[in-house]
């Protein structure tokens, strides 16, 4: 029997508000545990929330870049369960009426393009954090993250293959970072997935029992969690057993997925209104104010790259990965008047090589745009050839100075003068008359060792179109 896999996301993302979303509580990452959990956030009698407007605006925003249904009319529950990291017995979330409703996202998938349908996004706030580490059998909870605000993000199930689910999360964590909703790391719990996964008869339309795979921060550890959790029913179900809806764990040592606790059809949350929260009115005149804040998407901007700057698919994937990888690459364009595609091969090549070596994003580069705009000048120029300009780098990438002071200070000007290149031709062909030999008979392979050894003589700093050029009238 041929097996099909639904698969549905949800995707918890942090929004980058500096206060939590009831409470004017700090959302800053890595201070000591307990020390930004206010009495909102702990829910101590007499106490009120009263709602970020920052996190309304960035659901909305995205709302927009997905083109979903903005709710003109939403409203906060209170879903009532307990856990030892949530302090108020309930959470703060939306239910029955989100503040995004049905949008959509295109993924590719080995060039075949798919529409995934958006089911909801919701506010709500996060939970504690439990730690078992250190506390000899003992639980530590840590309540600084408990009120930050999460936009709960839930897809239809219109994936088939773990492969579509992580183009699906990717294209998302690509977005909520573009929009600057999320930094998106994942390290930190930012941006986190919970799987609902089940298989079914192809062909069948009935949906099979689904397993949800709870918390999961990487993006390979989705698809490995996915896959083992295809191949476990299928099993399962061929062996004559049955699948039973539960949520599962993802085990990243033992690549398996193990059950946590069954999960009925419904639980019950017992949700009710937030009697302390007003409804949330979004009108005509705050979506058009923040959709006048849109930045460019990250689909324009890939179609843009190519129609701007004639640049391939794969350099384009690169460049526009990252907003602030994009504005650089575009900054160097403008400043250093140079052609696109050498400016592209330079940033997705010797910039992004040092970027990754040294464990950098690109907003901590140490070489400025205006500093590799200076450089590449001096390429296009032909102060210096292309070899030396990665010499260049280096010094830059180690130091503050500038592509002309180091070019300077080192001497490493081009040499242009033809008269002296062509003495140092005219030596070096004297010198080898096996090799003109071999070339004037037709091995052009022993072209190459002529250049090498007038760069060799000329200290790389002669011009290697001049070089080539010379060197072929003269072994004619």
């Amino acid at each position: 029997m041929e097996w099909e896999a639904v698969i549905g996301l949800e995707i918890h993302t942090q929004l980058a508000t500096k206060s939590k979303i009831f409470s004017g509580a700090s959302t800053a990452y890595g201070a000591e545990p307990n020390t930004q959990a206010c009495a909102v956030d702990l829910g101590l009698p007499g106490v009120l929330p009263v709602l970020n407007e920052e996190a309304v605006r960035m659901a909305v925003l995205f709302g927009l870049a997905i083109e979903a249904e903005v709710a003109p009319y939403s409203v906060f529950a209170r879903k009532n369960y307990f856990y030892p990291d949530l302090p108020k017995g309930y959470q703060i979330s939306q239910f029955e009426l989100p503040i995004v409703g049905l949008g959509h996202l295109d993924i590719d998938v080995d060039g075949v393009k798919k529409r995934v349908g958006v089911t909801r996004a919701h506010l709500e706030e996060d939970a504690g954090k439990s730690l078992h580490e250190d506390f000899h059998g003992l639980t530590g909870i840590d309540l600084n993250r408990a009120g930050t605000p999460l936009l709960e993000i839930v897809s239809e199930p219109d994936m088939r293959s773990a492969k579509e689910a992580v183009a699906y999360m990717r294209k998302l964590h690509e977005l909520v970072r573009y929009l600057g909703i999320c930094d998106g790391n994942m390290q930190e719990g930012s941006f986190r997935c919970d799987a609902n996964v089940s298989v079914r008869p192809k062909g069948q339309q009935a949906f099979g029992t689904r397993a949800e795979i709870k918390n999961i921060n990487s993006f390979r550890f989705v698809e490995k969690a996915i896959n083992y959790e295809i191949e476990r029913q299928i099993d399962l179900i061929e062996s004559g057993g049955e699948v039973v809806q539960e949520t599962r764990l993802y085990d990243a040592d033992k690549d398996q997925t193990r059950s946590m606790r069954s999960k009925e059809e419904a639980n019950d949350y017992r949700y009710f209104p937030d009697p302390d929260l007003l409804p949330v009115v979004v009108d005509e005149a705050f979506k058009a104010q923040v959709k006048a804040t849109m930045p460019e998407l990250p689909d324009a901007k890939k179609q843009r790259f190519k129609d701007q700057y004639g640049l391939d698919d794969e350099s384009t994937a690169i460049l526009t990965s990252s907003r602030p990888l994009a504005d650089y690459f575009e900054a160097v364009v403008k400043e250093s008047a140079c052609e696109a595609r050498i400016c592209a091969n330079w940033v997705t090549g010797d910039l992004s090589a040092a970027l990754n070596r040294s464990g950098l994003e690109i907003t901590d580069s140490p070489v400025s745009h205006e500093r590799l705009a200076g450089l590449l000048a001096r390429i296009s120029d032909n102060t210096i050839s292309g070899k030396i300009a990665k010499q260049v780098f280096e010094e830059m990438w180690q130091g503050t100075a500038s592509a002309d002071e180091i070019i300077e200070a080192k001497g490493l000007k081009q040499i242009t003068d033809t008269g002296a290149i062509e003495a140092i031709i005219d030596k070096i062909i004297a010198n080898n008359p096996e090799q003109v030999e071999q070339y004037r008979s037709g091995k052009d392979k022993v072209f190459g060792f002529f250049v090498g050894q007038v760069m060799k003589e000329m200290q790389g700093k002669a011009n290697p179109g001049e070089v080539n050029k010379m060197l072929k009238d003269k072994l004619k």
